[in-house]
C-alpha cells in the first residue's frame, strides 16, 4: 500500500464518480468488475481516456447520474471515510470520533430509566392500558415527554416555553430537517451557516436541495457584523436569507465559544434583518466551568429555534432530540399556531414518532435528576475537561513553542466540549490521513470538511472525548511525529 492513499474515496463529489483505492476492499473482491456500480459495493474512477460514464450493466441496474445529486456529495461521504480508515487501522488511535465516553454507560441503567418513566406515568394517574398503550403502539407525533423536557430546560437552561413548543425528535439530525423543509419555501430562500460548521446541517440541506452560504467565523467564533454583510449581500442578488445556523457553545469542529456581547449582537441582527436563528448546542452540559446563557434563554422576540440533543447528556443510542419552535405561524384565514405544530407534520411523514421506548429511558434519566441534567452531568464534564487539558499538556510536550513556530503548527485552546483544531504547514488531506493512519498509527479528520464552501485545507480537527488518558498521552506522541515527517515530506 505504499503510496496509495483513501483520497479518491474522500473526495467524491470534488471530482465527480468516486473511488475506493482496490487495496481497500477486502482481498476477495479486489479486481472484480462486478464492484462497478453495485449499492454497497465500491465504486470504480474511469482510467485515463475511459469515457466518463460507466458501461452500462445488467438490466435493472442504477446510474448513480440518475439519482439525487446529495448521494454524489462529498459532505455525505465524510462519514463513511472516517469509519473506513478506522476499520482499516483498528490499532491506530483514533482522534476523530466526537462520541461520549464509553466508560459513563452502564447497560442496567437504561432497564432503570425506563422503569422510572413508567412509574411516573402510574403516579400521574395513567391506567395500566394507557400505560401500555403509550410504550407499545404508535405515539404522539410531537412526542410524548414534552412536559418533562420542558421542565428540565427551565430548571437547567432558563428556557422557559410550553411543552407544545416543543417537538421530539430522532436525535439533533431530524430536529434540523424538518427546520429546514419547513423555513426554505422557494428557490430564492438561503440558509447562512457559520463556517466551519458541523457536517450534519450542511448534509441535510443538500438532502432537500436547499441553498446554502457560509459565514466565515474568526478565532472567537462568528461575528454579527459578518453576518451583516452576508446578509445584505444575499439581500442585493435577490434571495431571502431565512436562518442563521450557529453553535454558540464549544462547537464542532473548532471548540470555540461565542462571548456575551457576540450572543447580544448576533440576535439584534437577526431582529434587524427578520431572520431566525438555528441554536445547536450539544456540548455545554459535558462542558465543565461557568456557562453563558443559551441564545434561547436570551429570546424575547421568539427568534431563536433551539435544537437539543440527548446524544452526549444521556446517551447516543437513544436518538433522541427536539426543536424548541414557539415562533407563531398565521395561516391565509387569519388563525395562529406554532411552528412547532409544523415541524410535527412534517415529522408525521418522515418518522411518524420517535421511539417511545427511547423516550422513556431519556424521560427516566431526567427524571431521576429532577430536570437538572447539568448536576447528573458534572462528573462527565469534568472528565471531558481533563481530556481537553491532557491534549493540550502533551502537544505542549511533544511539540514545544519554538519546535512548533519553526514547522508553523499552531492549535487553539478551548476551555469545553469535545474538539480543538491543529494548523498544520502540509495539506491536512486524505492523502495525508492514510499516511498518519498507516504509518503512525494515529487518525484525526481533515477540517476541510467541515468547510462547506472550501477552506481549512492545513487544518485537523482532534476530538478528546472517547480516549483514555492513556490513550491521549500516547496518541498526540504519535500525531508529533506524523507533523515532523508529513513536514519533512516535500510537497507537490
Amino acid at each position: 500500500m505504499a503510496g496509495r492513499s483513501l483520497d479518491d474515496y474522500a473526495r467524491p463529489a470534488r471530482e465527480g464518480l468516486d473511488a475506493v483505492p482496490a487495496e481497500f476492499l477486502a482481498p476477495e473482491e479486489q479486481g472484480r468488475e462486478e464492484n462497478r456500480e453495485i449499492p454497497g459495493r465500491a465504486l470504480r474512477r474511469p482510467a485515463a481516456g475511459e469515457p466518463a460514464a460507466a458501461p452500462a450493466g445488467p438490466p435493472g441496474d442504477l446510474r448513480r447520474s440518475e439519482l439525487h445529486g446529495s448521494v454524489s456529495d462529498p459532505v455525505l461521504d465524510t462519514m463513511n471515510f472516517l469509519n473506513e480508515v478506522t476499520q482499516r487501522y483498528p490499532d491506530a488511535i483514533s482522534f476523530a470520533p466526537g462520541r461520549p465516553y464509553d466508560g459513563f454507560f452502564d447497560t442496567e441503567e437504561i432497564i432503570t430509566h425506563v422503569r422510572t418513566y413508567l412509574a411516573h406515568l402510574a403516579e400521574q394517574g395513567g391506567s395500566p392500558r394507557a400505560i401500555r398503550t403509550a410504550m407499545y403502539q404508535y405515539g404522539p407525533t410531537a412526542g410524548q415527554i414534552r412536559e418533562i423536557i420542558a421542565d428540565s430546560l427551565r430548571e437547567d437552561e432558563n428556557i422557559d416555553v410550553p411543552p407544545e413548543s416543543i417537538v421530539v425528535t430522532v436525535g439533533a439530525q431530524e430536529a434540523m430537517l424538518l427546520v429546514l423543509r419547513a423555513l426554505i419555501a422557494g428557490p430564492d430562500d438561503v440558509l447562512l451557516v457559520s463556517s466551519p460548521c458541523y457536517v450534519g446541517i450542511t448534509g441535510a440541506a443538500r438532502l432537500l436541495d436547499i441553498e446554502l452560504t457560509a459565514v466565515e467565523a474568526r478565532e472567537d467564533g462568528p461575528a454579527a457584523a459578518d453576518l451583516d454583510a452576508a446578509i445584505r449581500r444575499e439581500k442585493a442578488q435577490g434571495r431571502r436569507p431565512r436562518a442563521f445556523y450557529v453553535v454558540p457553545d464549544h462547537s464542532n469542529p473548532t471548540g470555540t465559544t461565542m462571548s456575551a456581547r457576540a450572543r447580544a449582537e448576533l440576535l439584534e441582527t437577526a431582529a434587524r434583518h427578520d431572520i431566525l436563528i438555528l441554536e445547536d448546542s450539544p456540548y455545554r452540559m459535558v462542558s465543565p466551568g461557568t456557562r453563558l446563557p443559551t441564545l434561547k434563554s436570551l429570546d424575547h422576540a421568539r427568534r431563536v429555534v433551539h435544537l437539543g440533543s440527548f446524544s452526549k447528556t444521556i446517551f447516543p443510542g437513544a436518538r433522541v432530540g427536539f426543536a424548541v419552535a414557539d415562533q407563531v405561524v398565521v395561516d391565509d384565514r387569519g388563525g395562529t399556531g406554532l411552528l412547532a405544530d409544523e415541524l410535527a407534520k412534517i415529522k408525521s411523514m418522515v418518522t411518524v414518532n420517535t421511539s417511545s421506548l427511547s423516550q422513556a429511558a431519556v424521560a427516566g434519566a431526567l427524571l431521576a435528576a429532577r430536570g437538572r441534567i447539568s448536576e447528573r452531568n458534572a462528573e462527565a464534564a469534568a472528565y471531558y475537561g481533563d481530556a481537553l487539558r491532557t491534549t493540550l499538556r502533551h502537544l505542549e510536550l511533544s511539540l514545544p513553542p519554538e519546535r512548533r513556530t519553526a514547522l508553523g503548527v499552531r492549535w487553539n485552546e478551548p476551555t469545553g466540549g469535545f474538539f480543538l483544531t491543529v494548523h498544520v504547514p502540509f495539506p491536512a488531506d486524505s492523502e495525508a490521513l492514510t499516511r498518519s493512519a498507516q504509518e503512525f498509527g494515529v487518525i484525526w479528520t481533515p477540517m476541510s470538511y467541515f468547510y462547506p464552501q472550501g477552506g481549512g485545507d492545513h487544518t485537523l480537527r482532534l476530538s478528546t472525548s472517547y480516549l483514555t488518558p492513556e490513550e491521549i498521552k500516547e496518541g498526540t506522541a504519535r500525531l508529533a511525529r506524523f507533523i515532523e515527517a508529513q513536514s519533512a515530506t516535500p510537497q507537490p
